[in-house]
């Protein structure tokens, strides 16, 4: 071994088990590897614990079993056994390298966490960490497989951690882990993962969901078993062989129903679906006929998965029907090898066969990766690259198709212009029509599935900062920021440079004299900028004073307040509650679009002639705003200001007397004022208030909203932003 291991005897049950689970679908199982990785990881973690109490041990190997549930090869198992001994023991890659060779160095390498790095933020060093991960999954995706087994049993575990940190990685879960699942595949992963999640998040709700779920399981077992009767009798008439089962949904998946569709739970009708599994794809469309005949079909809820594949090669026929009682009713009808795909996930068959290489015949179903790949080597803005992954990850896709007949994949709501950037960038930069299905359409027309798209362009076209404003696709949206940045910044140049011009001649210097003086970066060094174009550029955008610069040029006695400084003292227009380090000439605004309260945090935003506009850092408009870097600068929140802020808030709550009494006496009782309401009741009877408070800071609004929804009759309480 690299280090003078003690042999200890191993836990022959756990190992037993792996080894057991590893040849159910393995022929070769190296036995003495995944002994030997479990010696090494128990003598490597002895003697530390989780914050459970449990020995540590224990985590690496559930993640291996969760390993060997994918169906993984001996050399990923046992890289989650050593999955974390890098990161919290002396080892090192090189260690496990000479110990197991170099595959499994990497694997475990890839799935470390960075470390010894000190980083600005939670968010960055999130950033950071995705980053390296994504970089080594492009060469083996069982990097992710082994991050996601041990994402999973975090999730598990998460009960021993406080409150705030286990809300805090389920939302990362939400957000990062649960949609790489998806992408991969892998349906159980990803179901269990965000049932975790809101276990987490929202402990109260997931409760009330179990127990109404299991309150109802009785009826919804006869409701399926009788339609399992009903579909087995027609099938033996027609001489099928399948296979019938009935599954429940989610409770993520119903959490998110009625948040959508502002239902209680009570009006979730399709909380179970009977899944049919058949030999040919012929025979798939043919039970689909027979389903049809049994009951008629719901409509707008057939959906074609066969013919055109999810992104991650899910395939399978969904239809609901108007079943026994009048109930909706899911069907889901697929061949073995497609429920295969879907409950296994695509990775998996091939995976421990071919190295954890991508090949050509699944390019298309990682696409995605490569995307990835390109966020993370052009978006060294860690806000932006998040946003980017997050986005894309969780948005539902359009199928459309070029004149040629090539499928392009897009976020849902795409428009020809993101079209015409998934082809090449110069398409979409020149970019001038475009025909979908052979008609003239609009460049903002959302595209359908099914689409055919015909772009046409012209070399002296460029593309318009409008587009920003309905084009969906990260891609898109980076290539044309790149372009107009670019433009203004040539325009932001030469307007500095007239600036300060026009202030050496006011003070009667030599522009030229000035450009050449090695002290004229002095005044600025401390703002991050080291030569003249930059300089030029910020005086462009506003960012940094011509005449302060060249006062600082000056000998002190002819030196004067300038007319700027007067009106700020006299003025007072420094009343936002927000510092900005390096500028003490500018006004500041908060925005209205996003109306950023103390807590939150946020960014500001040269503007042309309204000074500075302060955003939140996941502002929407910030997205099209962020062009060029230049006119984006760090704010923070001045703390010894104690003034209240107004915002927005919508409270659904069933239509019962005394409602609006009691939300309006449990705002009042958490310290906040209601300066505005406004009261309506919708179709379905429900309340719907609009109110204004008065609050403090984000933790104050947090307090109000959580206050508030733990009344009874209260559907939902959130924050609206209105501009």
């Amino acid at each position: 071994m690299a280090k003078n291991i003690k042999k200890r005897k191993a836990n022959s049950l756990s190992v037993d088990v792996l080894i057991k689970q590893l040849r159910s679908y393995s022929k070769e199982v190296d036995v003495s590897l995944l002994t030997r990785a479990f010696q090494f990881a128990d003598q490597a973690h002895l003697g530390q614990r989780r914050i459970s109490g449990e020995p540590y041990l224990q985590h690496p190997l559930e993640v291996a079993k969760i390993l060997t549930e994918l169906k993984l090869d001996p050399h990923s198992v046992a890289a989650g056994l050593l999955h974390d001994v890098v990161e919290d023991t002396d080892y090192t890659p090189k260690d496990i390298a000479i110990e197991f060779g170099e595959t499994i160095a990497a694997l475990v390498e890839g799935v470390t966490k960075i470390g010894k790095i000190v980083f600005k933020s939670a968010q960055e060093k999130q950033a950071e960490n995705f980053r390296k991960m994504i970089i080594s999954m492009s060469t083996d995706i069982r990097v992710l497989l082994i991050k996601l087994a041990d994402r999973l049993h975090n999730m598990r575990t998460l009960e021993a951690l406080r409150q705030e940190k286990r809300e805090r990685i389920a939302m990362e879960t939400l957000e990062i882990y649960a949609p790489l699942a998806n992408r991969l595949g892998i349906g159980w992963i990803k179901n269990e993962l965000e049932d975790l999640c809101l276990r987490s998040m929202k402990p109260d709700t997931y409760q009330n969901l179990v127990k109404n779920v299991k309150a109802g399981s009785g009826e919804r077992k006869r409701y399926i078993k009788t339609v399992v009767k009903l579909v087995q009798k027609t099938l033996k008439e027609n001489n099928f062989q399948c296979e019938i089962h009935g599954r429940s949904k989610h409770l993520f998946g119903i959490y998110r129903k009625m948040e959508r569709q502002g239902i209680p739970f009570e009006e979730v009708y399709d909380l179970t679906a009977v899944r049919i599994l058949t030999d040919t794809n012929m025979s798939c469309y043919a039970l689909l006929g027979l389903i049809h005949s049994l009951w008629r079909p719901v409509p707008g809820r057939f959906k074609d998965y066969i013919a055109i594949p999810k992104s991650n090669m899910y395939q399978s026929l969904h239809t609901t029907v108007f079943g026994p009682e009048a109930k909706h009713i899911e069907f889901q009808i697929r061949t073995h090898e497609m429920h295969k795909i879907a409950e296994e996930g695509i990775a998996s068959h091939w995976v421990y066969k071919e190295g954890g290489q991508i090949h050509a015949k699944d390019e298309r179903v990682f696409a995605w990766l490569r995307q990835l790949l390109e966020w993370q080597r052009d978006l060294p803005d860690t806000r932006q690259f998040m946003t980017s992954v997050k986005n894309d990850l969780f948005a539902n896709v359009v199928f459309v198709f070029t004149p040629k007949g090539d499928l392009k994949e897009l976020i849902k709501g795409s428009t020809p212009i993101d079209f015409a950037y998934a082809v090449h960038t110069e398409v979409g930069d020149h970019c001038v029509g475009a025909k979908v299905n052979g008609m003239i359409a609009p460049l903002r027309q959302p595209l359908k599935s099914g689409d055919t798209v015909e772009v046409t362009t012209s070399s002296n076209h460029k593309p318009s900062k409008d587009w920003l404003k309905f084009v969906k696709t990260s891609k898109a949206k980076q290539k044309i920021k790149y372009y107009i940045g670019l433009e203004e910044r040539t325009q932001s140049l030469e307007f500095g440079r007239k600036l300060l011009e026009r202030e050496c001649r006011k003070e009667k210097l030599s522009p030229s004299e000035i450009m050449k003086s090695k002290e004229l970066l002095t005044s600025v060094k401390d703002q991050g900028i080291s030569t003249i174009g930059d300089l030029l550029v910020a005086i462009g955008y506003g960012k940094v004073s011509a005449h302060q610069v060249i006062r600082s040029l000056l000998p002190k006695q002819q030196m004067k307040e300038g007319i700027t400084e007067k009106i700020i003292r006299k003025t007072g227009i420094w009343t936002s509650g927000v510092k900005v380090k390096g500028l003490d000439d500018i006004m500041i605004h908060l925005s209205k679009c996003c109306n950023p309260v103390p807590g939150e945090e946020i960014i500001g935003f040269i503007t042309r002639g309204r000074g500075l506009s302060v955003h939140t850092i996941d502002c929407p408009n910030i997205d099209e705003l962020d062009y060029d870097k230049e006119r984006l600068i760090p704010v923070e929140w001045d703390k010894k200001q104690k003034e209240t802020h107004s915002i927005h808030i919508s409270v659904l709550t069933l239509d019962r007397p005394g409602l609006l009494a009691a939300v309006t006496s449990a705002i009042s009782n958490v310290g906040a004022n209601i300066s505005h309401a406004d009261i309506k009741t919708t179709e379905d009877q429900k309340g719907n208030f609009l109110l204004v408070v008065d609050i403090k800071n984000i933790k104050h609004l947090e307090k109000i909203l959580k206050k508030v929804e733990s009344l009874d009759g209260v559907l939902q309480a959130r924050r609206i932003r209105k501009g």
